[in-house]
């Protein structure tokens, strides 16, 4: 009913002030405060309640959304259980106050929030008045928890086995039962653990036994006050409940330490004290534990993103306060209410009248009761009465409340608002107390009594109290007393209770006026708490003071809705047609022709300021709203008009696109389609036709195949009737010609034999003979000459020859393995790197071949001049630019043998042309360098290991000063062996003349250092080691090598 609805439609709601708010906050993005003030009981709890209901109904859905307003709503409860008791005006009184700010997104469904809560009536857990209760969550306990549970935290259901909950411990309106599982389910709802839940009712229950603690006093020999605890068990179960040790519990409740620059002194304290001491405890476990229970909830509600977001507060304080014993929380709680109600005379009664006189509207000044000098009387910084309770408090030498007293009629006397037995005219007021004072505040004069006000502004807790709660097993308390910490020990004063909220009411000032603000006043009907019972002198009084009646005079002078020119004419300028769509001139003169569109005139039903619009009547907004809902329903199907258009012409568009392609597609298809058909029917008669004339050449072809095989029938019988025929003729004639050429050769044989028979024997016969022998050898060389072997001089086959010949294929065999090797020596002197590679090999076979195991594998390698890529290093050149040695004749990594423990370390080994240089790898410098002719002789065992001892000749070394003589012989391991020590041999042997010696043996002797004894180095094979390396190991003087 009241949703999207003007608030002066209907009749007053708190529906309505929650809307407007809301409408506000969402379509104008103004962020909107809803301030509820009363009396105490008058309902503020119950409206604030309705406002957060209202709002969960009215704001979006989802379930995000649905989460965020389910644990908005059910904060209430919570709060409600731990922050509010049953005073004698109010069954639900909160006895702190609650500021909430909801946020919203742009869409205006709610995202999160903050509580902040301020000055919880702690006093009330150890003291209450007669016909009052302690805080809710207390009885709750009691009458909630299950039978085991109120056995594990050690507590009785009967409310009267506790002295904290004496008094009143049943309310007619209220079922406790039920109330403690509704918190609960709160409390998980929220995003309360069960063992956070736990712990805060085990803290309770520590509470409550505590105050079952009594003090029994005594006095010490030298007369001292001391006490001792009667109850040990009750200090058993709060000890229990906290984690804390119970023998320092009892002490920090019957003495109290003092540190002085030497010593840590012990006081005792007397029975008054220790119960003051237990009390302040109690206190101080239950306001931290109701901080912590808004902090956790604000953890859950806050909002986790950083979007721009949009805020609606809430306030929800305790109302203004007379009871028959005014204390220090009953002048706190009124001096935030004097401050609430000088923001409300700010923002309504004094504001809208200078807006007024500010705007150039004519007006008649309606006087109000500004309460301005009340709150300076409280809050001024030097002459206000908490600037001089905080003086006391902290001021040295004896400050007691009769001091305060004294001090605040010294400097408050002549105040017209305050009042005290000081003063000549009250001394003989029997209702005004000696240690009483009275302020008239803005809703009637209330008497103060000062007793307790310096140890209630103190708020002080005993440091072996603090300490003692943060020594507990309970991490919740740890950060509930922080000070406790003994690496956080500090001499600093805390601030006093009233500073703290002091400040904390004028932030929340700061914070209402930074947004727009929206009242409701409750009203109290009676002190009977009975329904449909109205008290008129008290509903009066209540409209008095609260300053409803000037507030009512001024809305009903002035006016009822104001705006400026700019925002009018954004929002109203649709009403005319010179305004809409844009207008060009002043604002000013666009709201004028709106105005006047509408039919209004001035300045009866409206004013113009100088920079705003003031409208007199709420039904001239009305009909404007109204008029601008009706023109917005039209630029809406204006809109829609043309947005359907423009959709529709978009969908024809598509639509059109859509049947082009369709189209386009469709004779694609079908054209190609068409095509398929011609060409498989084209591809069917190009295959019978194909068919045809393969058949057609078939059958030539088998006629022609046909044709051959009978012509080459007719032709084979033919030629071989021909041949038959010529070989009968020529077996015929051969016949006939053999009988004729035998019959000539045994005749002339006979004629030549009978004309030479006297010198046949001496000349036919040696010429018959030479021919058949050369005959034969002619035979011997051509068969020779095809079965050569191959021109490998490694190659000794050699044909198979007859016993006749086997000198000459003895020595024919040598002259082709000579010319073989002549072949490949010329192969040779054309390439002379080759040529030099392979004097290298010959010269490692002389050296090696049969002596040392690791040469077979190492023939087929090709040897190499520099492995480590060392002429193009930067640090190579370096090197020979301090040595000038630039012929590198071998250089590789290796690893370098200790002489002491056989532990190998990395190296660079470079053989020059006249030097052999030992590198460190990292940077490559210089190390060792030794002469080549220094070098006597190069050591090796027999086995595939790769170690070699390159042993210097002192003498040489001795005479030429050499560095590394002091060093001795080295010994190396590198897998290149074969090829360095041939490296050498060839280096030496070319360019000193001289012949190295290489040893090859499996004993060794070297002599590593000069003047040492030598050492034995005995080179072992093992089967089961690995020979690629080699293990070390120094036994004495001897080194034995395993490989």
């Amino acid at each position: 009913e009241y949703r999207s609805r003007n608030m002066l439609e209907l009749p007053p709601h708190i529906f309505a002030i929650a809307d407007q708010a809301y409408c506000s906050m969402r379509d104008r993005n103004m962020d909107q405060c809803i301030i509820i003030s009363g009396e105490s009981g008058a309902g503020k709890t119950e409206a604030s309640k309705l406002v957060m209901q209202y709002i969960a109904a009215v704001s979006g859905r989802g379930l995000e959304v649905d989460r965020v307003k389910e644990q908005l709503l059910q904060s209430n409860p919570v709060l409600e259980a731990y922050g509010n008791a049953k005073t004698n005006r109010n069954d639900n009184s909160s006895r702190f106050g609650k500021y909430m700010d909801i946020e919203f997104d742009f869409k205006g469904d709610p995202v999160g929030g903050i509580i902040s809560n301020y000055l919880l009536e702690k006093s009330r857990v150890v003291s209450q008045a007669e016909g009052e209760r302690n805080f809710h969550i207390f009885y709750q306990m009691l009458a909630g928890s299950s039978s085991d549970v109120l056995q594990m935290l050690h507590l009785e259901r009967e409310v009267f086995s506790y002295p904290y909950l004496s008094g009143c411990s049943y309310v007619l309106s209220m079922d406790d039962e039920k109330s403690f599982h509704a918190t609960t389910k709160a409390m998980e709802v929220v995003g309360f653990s069960p063992d956070e839940i736990s712990i805060s009712l085990e803290l309770l229950a520590a509470i409550l036994n505590l105050g079952n603690v009594k003090f029994e006093g005594y006095h010490l020999p030298n007369g001292t006050d001391a006490c001792k605890l009667n109850n040990v068990k009750y200090v058993s179960y709060a000890c229990d409940m906290l984690g804390c040790s119970q023998q320092l519990l009892s002490q920090c409740l019957t003495h109290r330490s003092f540190e002085t620059r030497r010593d840590l002194v012990m006081k005792p304290l007397s029975a008054s004290e220790g119960s003051y001491v237990r009390d302040a405890l109690c206190k101080a476990i239950y306001n931290r534990l109701f901080s912590y229970v808004v902090k956790r909830i604000n953890d859950s509600i806050k909002v986790k993103t950083r979007a721009k977001r949009k805020a609606m507060g809430v306030l929800d304080i305790y109302g203004f306060e007379v009871t028959e014993s005014n204390s220090f929380e009953q002048f706190i709680i009124n001096y935030c209410n004097e401050k609430l109600q000088q923001v409300f005379i700010e923002l309504t009664l004094k504001s809208e009248q200078e807006e007024y006189i500010r705007e150039g509207i004519e007006w008649e000044h309606i006087d109000y009761f500004n309460n301005a000098t009340i709150c300076e009387l409280i809050e001024h910084p030097h002459k206000g009465i908490m600037a001089m309770l905080d003086d006391e408090c902290l001021r040295p030498g004896e400050a007691t409340d009769e001091t305060f007293l004294r001090r605040i009629n010294q400097k408050c006397l002549e105040h017209p608002h305050y009042q005290s037995r000081a003063m000549k005219k009250f001394r003989n007021d029997q209702t005004l107390g000696r240690e009483e004072f009275r302020l008239i505040h803005y809703a009637g004069k209330v008497t103060y009594n000062t007793n307790g006000f310096l140890d209630k502004n103190k708020d002080f807790l005993f440091k072996d109290l603090s300490e003692a709660m943060f020594a507990c097993e309970r991490k919740l308390l740890r950060e509930l007393f922080p000070e406790g910490d003994p690496v956080l020990k500090t001499l600093k004063r805390p601030p006093t209770a009233a500073t703290q909220f002091k400040s904390s009411v004028s932030q929340l000032m700061k914070n209402l006026l930074s947004k727009n603000p929206n009242y409701i006043r409750c009203i109290k009907p009676n002190d009977s708490k009975e329904s449909r019972n109205f008290n008129d002198s008290l509903v009066q009084h209540q409209t008095r003071y609260l300053g409803l009646i000037e507030n009512i005079r001024v809305r009903r002078a002035g006016f009822a809705f104001r705006q400026l020119y700019e925002e009018a004419l954004t929002r109203y300028k649709m009403l005319s047609a010179k305004t809409w769509p844009k207008w060009k001139g002043r604002p000013k003169d666009g709201v004028k022709e709106i105005m006047k569109a509408c039919g209004r005139r001035a300045p009866g039903d409206y004013s113009m300021g100088r920079t705003k619009v003031f409208v007199r009547h709420p039904r001239t907004v009305f009909d404007m709203e109204k008029r601008r809902t009706l023109r917005m329903q039209d630029i809406v199907t204006l809109i829609q008009k043309t947005y359907k258009g423009w959709h529709q012409w978009r969908l024809y568009q598509r639509m059109r696109q859509a049947q082009i392609t369709i189209s386009s597609n469709y004779r694609g298809y079908v054209l190609r389609t068409r095509y398929q058909q011609m060409r498989e029917a084209a591809i069917v008669i190009q295959k019978y036709c194909r068919g045809w004339q393969a058949r057609v050449e078939l059958r030539r072809l088998k006629f022609i195949v046909r044709a051959t095989w009978a012509v080459g029938i007719i032709r084979k019988w033919f030629y071989g009737w021909k041949a038959r025929k010529l070989y009968r003729q020529m077996r015929y004639a051969i016949k006939y010609e053999a009988a004729a050429i035998v019959i000539q050769k045994y005749y002339r044989g006979w004629k030549v034999r009978a004309e030479h028979r006297t010198k046949f024997k001496n000349i036919a016969g040696p010429l018959i003979a030479d021919f058949m022998w050369r005959a034969v050898c002619c035979n011997f060389l051509m068969d020779l000459a095809e079965n050569l072997p191959s021109d490998s001089p490694l190659d000794r086959r050699w044909p198979y020859v007859s016993w006749l010949f086997e000198d000459a294929s003895a020595y024919l065999q040598k002259i082709h393995h000579k010319w073989r090797c002549k072949k490949i020596r010329d192969s040779y002197n054309s390439n002379p790197s080759r040529k030099r590679r392979m004097m290298e090999k010959a010269r490692a076979s002389a050296l090696f071949r049969g002596k040392k195991s690791l040469y077979e594998k190492t023939i087929g390698i090709p040897f190499k001049v520099d492995r480590i890529g060392l002429r193009n290093d930067a640090r190579w050149m370096k090197l020979v630019a301090q040595t000038n040695e630039q012929r590198v004749v071998w250089a590789d990594n290796a690893q370098k043998v200790n002489r002491s423990d056989g532990k190998k370390t990395p190296m660079v080994l470079v053989v020059t042309g006249a030097s052999l240089m030992v590198l460190e790898p990292k940077h490559w410098g210089l190390k060792y360098r030794v002469e080549l002719s220094h070098i006597s002789c190069v050591s090796l065992s027999s086995f595939s290991d790769c170690i070699f001892i390159i042993h210097v000749d002192p003498v040489q070394s001795r005479s030429m000063r050499d560095p590394s003589y002091a060093k001795g012989d080295f010994m190396f391991q590198n897998p290149n062996v074969i090829e360095m020590v041939t490296k050498i041999h060839a280096v030496i042997r070319e360019s000193f003349r001289k012949k190295l010696e290489v040893k090859i043996d499996n004993e060794v002797c070297a002599n590593f250092k000069p003047g040492d004894n030598p050492v034995q180095i005995r080179f072992h094979h093992s089967i089961t080691s690995d020979t690629s390396s080699p293990v070390c190991k120094r036994r004495g003087g001897a080194l034995q090598i395993t490989v």
